[in-house]
This record gives structure tokens, C-alpha cells and sequence, in this order.
């Protein structure tokens, strides 16, 4: 009787002290929103990439007052080098002791963010606080989750709330689109401890069934610059772009007719997820007095785990090449710029069973809400499951109407309160109770 009562009063204490932690979470706003300013201020754009050592710094100075010790660890440029990168690529490790060992949960954090873009209404680079709602590049996407999980570790010391997981930290560059992602380089070289929290996902009773890959190739064609008033001798590269851009165009009517088994997500009330292609940047050209030498075009491919990476990839040089052949253009090269490969049922592991009831803790879903959902969107996730760890746990912050690689990205005070209650209560030496 001695050991059963003492076991209840220990259970007793621990989930008190989970709730007074939930209490500072809730009363530390200030706090982490200083936080995610400053990450929010700190350009980490890829392309180029180049804001990634000023980013571990500040990283630095975030993980110390938790008792974190950093490693960086540099992705060798010869892996990552591509057109418009530039700027070394700094990835960091956050690890710290507490007391005897435990098993060690990874928490998976991408660094970079796309581009502003146009549309902003808003400063992409601050943190602008409209009521509920936190608008600047990297809040949804994903620098608000670092935020989160800050604030979650910050809560369990203050609390004295005992971890049942040592988390490892694990912010990672490279992610929206690289050749090689950070997360890539750590997972070959045996890099990664324990299973894997990804915070890449979004805010919702979802159990993650897998994503597509990206691939991202760049169309160089070359002509020949000459004056515009007497183009005797010029070839115009934008001219001769067309019928690549026509064929490109040709084969985008026949992928999207390819359906994924993937579970759709709840918001596409029921339309599969299928196969993309996309042509998402063109350049060529400087000025209408002069025929442009040179023509690039960009296209995105979004292919589903049941497409084999070699087909997809022949498939779109195959079609360029094609259209090349009725041209004049000098030249037309084909070059991989980024690719993220597919993820596939990342649910099958022991941990997934606690990390739902974690985040039913802290954002109140309802437990039989929970539904098994795929996308069309890619990660970087794809190269930890190749280099052998399968499960991968998945949340976040993204929400349909969140603007993400859009203009005027949001998340809200709500959402990045909730995730650091799922990532403490799932964190906990606790059995996590139903919240009321």
C-alpha cells in the first residue's frame, strides 16, 4: 500500500505541476512574442540562404539561459551549391543535461523561409501583433514553433516539471527547396538521436499519413544578345523559350491527372491529392532596345510517394528536350536545383499514441476528432526516413488560411500557445490527463 499511495502522490504532484506549468505559458506571452520578434527580424531567405550563422547566434543566445549547449555543424558546400546560394550553411544542435539519462526526443526546426515576395501589406521582416494575430515572414512557417517549444521548456524548469524525454534541438537549413537540407547532412552522418518532432506540419487533430517530393529544375536557354533594331545575327532567348514553356505546359494537363492513394486532407472535401507541375519563375531580358542572350525558366514538380524519383526526373528532361530540338536557341540545359524527397507512413512507431493525446492536450481538440491526412506539400522529412528512422511525429503551426509562402503570413497568439502546451505535455513525465 506504502508504494501504490506513494506512486498516486507522485502522479498527483506531477500533473500539478504540469497545469502550473500550462499557467506560465499562458502568462509568459510577452515573452516568446520578444523572442519571435527577433527571429522574425533576422533574414533567413532561401534562396540565397546567407542569413544562416546570424540565425545560429541568435539561436545561441535563445538556448543558453535553458542550460543548452550548441554545436554547429556546416553542410560542405559542395553539396549544397546552386545557382543563386550563397552563404554558409549553418546548422545547430542544441543538447543539454539534466540529471541521469533519458530517451531522447529530436525536435525538428527549419531555419529558413521563402522570399517576401509581393503583396505585403504588412513589414515581412517585423513582427506586427493585430489582435490575436502575428503577421511576418517565418511565423507560421516555422519560426513561431521555436518560439513554442522555448517557451515550453521555459515553463517545465520554472515549474520544476520533470521531462520523461531529454530534447535535442535540431535547427536545420535549407528546407524550402535546397539541394541538400540540413536535416539531410545530420541524418547521413548519424547525426539524429532518439525519434523525430517535426514541427514543419500544422495546427490540427491530424495523425500524419505522408507527403509528396518536390523537385525544382532550372531551364537555361541561350541565344544570342543583339540590338533589337537590327537582329540579323541574335537569337532571342525569352522567343525561344516558348515552345518549351508550351510543352511544359502539355505535360502539366497530363500529371495533374495522376491521384496519390495519400488520405486527402480535410479541407479538400474529398478531391484526391494529385501529382503537380508548375513553371514558378521565367527570367530573361533587361531592356526592349536589346534581345536577351539568355532565358531561365524555373519549374516545380510535386510528385507522390507511389512515383519513382528516376521517371519523374526523366520524364520532365525528356519533354524539355523535346521542344529544344524545334529551336534555335544555342543551347538548353537542364540542372536540379532542389529536391525534397517523399515521405511515407511516418505513423507506424510507438510514439505517435501520446504525441495525439499531447495535442488534443494543448490546442483542446476533441480526441475522436483526430483523422489520417497526406499532402501535396513536400519535406524534408523524406531524407531522415532514407537514412532509417521512420516514424516521424508531426504539428505545427500552418493553417490553410495562413498565408504561408504567401503575402502577409500569420499565426496567432492562440495557436503558438497551444503547440507549447502539446510540446510540454508531451515532453512531461506525466500521463496526460483530458483537459475540460
Amino acid at each position: 500500500m506504502g508504494g501504490a499511495s506513494r506512486a498516486a502522490e507522485l502522479a498527483t504532484l506531477a500533473a500539478a505541476r504540469l497545469e502550473a506549468a500550462v499557467a506560465l505559458i499562458d502568462g509568459a506571452t510577452e515573452q516568446w512574442l520578444h523572442d519571435l520578434a527577433r527571429m522574425i527580424a533576422t533574414d533567413t531567405s532561401f534562396p540565397p540562404g546567407a542569413g544562416y550563422a546570424d540565425f545560429a547566434d541568435l539561436t545561441e543566445d535563445l538556448c543558453a539561459p535553458l542550460g543548452f549547449s550548441c554545436e554547429r555543424v556546416v553542410v560542405p558546400e559542395h553539396l549544397w551549391a546552386a545557382s543563386g546560394s550563397s552563404g554558409p550553411r549553418v546548422n545547430l544542435i542544441a543538447r543539454r543535461s539534466t540529471g541521469p539519462a533519458k530517451p531522447v526526443c529530436s525536435i525538428y526546426f527549419h531555419v529558413d523561409a521563402v522570399p517576401a515576395g509581393e503583396g505585403w501589406t504588412r513589414p515581412s521582416h517585423a513582427l506586427t501583433r493585430e489582435g490575436d494575430r502575428l503577421y511576418g515572414r517565418g511565423t507560421a512557417d516555422m519560426k513561431g514553433t521555436i518560439a513554442a517549444t522555448l517557451a515550453a521548456l521555459r515553463a517545465a524548469d520554472e515549474a520544476g516539471l520533470a521531462l520523461a524525454f531529454d530534447p535535442v534541438l535540431l535547427f536545420c537549413t535549407d528546407e524550402e527547396g535546397g539541394l541538400y537540407p540540413g536535416v539531410r547532412y545530420l541524418a547521413e552522418q548519424g547525426r539524429i538521436e532518439g525519434h523525430v518532432m517535426c514541427l514543419n506540419g500544422g495546427a490540427a487533430p491530424r495523425i500524419w499519413a505522408g507527403c509528396f517530393g518536390s523537385l525544382d529544375i532550372s531551364i537555361n536557354v541561350e541565344g544570342r544578345a543583339a540590338h533589337s533594331g537590327d537582329a540579323r545575327n541574335g537569337i532571342n532567348a525569352v522567343e525561344e523559350a516558348l515552345p518549351i514553356l508550351s510543352a511544359l505546359l502539355d505535360l502539366k494537363k497530363n500529371v495533374e491527372t495522376r491521384r496519390s492513394a495519400l488520405p486527402p486532407p480535410p479541407h479538400h472535401k474529398d478531391e484526391p491529392l494529385r501529382a503537380r507541375l508548375n513553371v514558378t519563375a521565367v527570367h530573361g531580358g533587361v531592356k526592349g532596345s536589346a534581345l536577351p542572350g539568355r532565358c531561365t525558366i524555373l519549374v516545380n514538380r510535386r510528385y507522390a510517394p507511389e512515383e519513382p524519383f528516376d521517371a519523374v526526373k526523366t520524364e520532365l528532361e525528356r519533354t524539355v528536350h523535346r521542344a529544344a530540338a524545334t529551336t534555335r536557341a544555342l543551347s538548353i540545359n537542364t540542372t536540379i536545383v532542389g529536391h525534397l524527397a517523399p515521405v511515407s507512413d511516418p505513423d507506424g512507431g510507438p510514439h505517435w499514441a501520446r504525441w495525439q493525446k499531447a495535442l488534443a492536450y494543448g490546442f483542446g481538440f476533441a480526441p475522436d476528432s483526430f483523422r489520417r491526412w497526406g499532402a501535396s506539400s513536400s519535406s524534408d522529412m523524406g531524407f531522415v526516413q532514407q537514412a532509417g528512422l521512420r516514424e516521424i511525429l508531426l504539428g505545427g503551426l500552418s493553417r490553410p488560411e495562413a498565408r504561408t509562402h504567401a503575402a502577409d503570413e500569420f499565426t496567432t497568439i492562440a495557436d503558438v500557445s497551444g503547440l507549447a502546451k502539446s510540446i510540454l505535455a508531451y515532453l512531461a513525465d506525466v500521463d496526460i490527463p483530458l483537459r475540460q
